[in-house]
């Protein structure tokens, strides 16, 4: 199953038997139709918090719904230290995770790494796992943009200062010890908040 984020509302994309205990609009896609025209409406009325699409091919359904759009992979980190505090963004009045485009030819675990040590300034991480991914969407120059970011748990053992990357809109980077991320998890993004609920 995909779950795709319209800021905080959602479209999932899966099997029949995935939809069976969703209460919202289920919509079965046939191949060759075109979506479009519904995440467009879905995207414009904000009545609903969410949409079930599904199909028989789940595959083919999610390349069909990502060519509706212009489609972006980015990649980040939830990087622990030794004290297990989590490592956290503050960037456009909303807490986030270190995380930016994948760039041409580059691995993305490679993306995640070097993306973490630009907007942080820590070097010598280790990738531990790789978590979900995370979907969402957003417009940008007149065009509706589709962002898979891949996530990974890393850990840090350095002790090196955090330095926010200012350029990028980075207005702090801050350790967050467990008792501190309440006030993290009431000012950030839906789908951020499925990366910091995973174990």
């Amino acid at each position: 199953m995909y779950k795709v984020f319209f800021k905080d509302r959602i479209i999932f994309l899966g099997d029949k038997s995935e939809s069976v205990n969703f209460e919202g609009m289920v919509y079965a896609w046939v191949e060759n139709e075109s979506l479009e025209g519904l995440i467009l409406q879905f995207a414009e009325d904000e009545s609903k918090d969410a949409i079930f699409i599904v199909a028989e091919d789940l595959e083919q359904l999610y390349d069909h719904f990502a060519s509706c759009f212009k489609y972006i992979e980015a990649a980040g980190g939830k990087v622990f230290n030794f004290k297990q505090q989590i490592l956290a963004i503050y960037r456009l009045e909303k807490w986030d995770l270190p995380k930016g485009k994948v760039e041409k030819g580059e691995l993305v675990r490679e993306a995640a790494v070097r993306e973490v040590e630009e907007e942080c300034g820590i070097t010598d991480l280790k990738i531990e796992k790789e978590l979900n991914s995370t979907y969402h969407t957003y417009w940008m120059k007149g065009k509706h943009i589709l962002k898979r970011t891949y996530w990974y748990k890393m850990s840090y053992l350095g002790s090196e200062n955090l330095v926010p990357q200012t350029e990028e809109d980075i207005q702090e980077a801050k350790w967050l010890s467990p008792d501190q991320l309440d006030e993290f998890k009431a000012n950030t993004y839906a789908s951020i908040l499925e990366v910091m609920n995973e174990a």
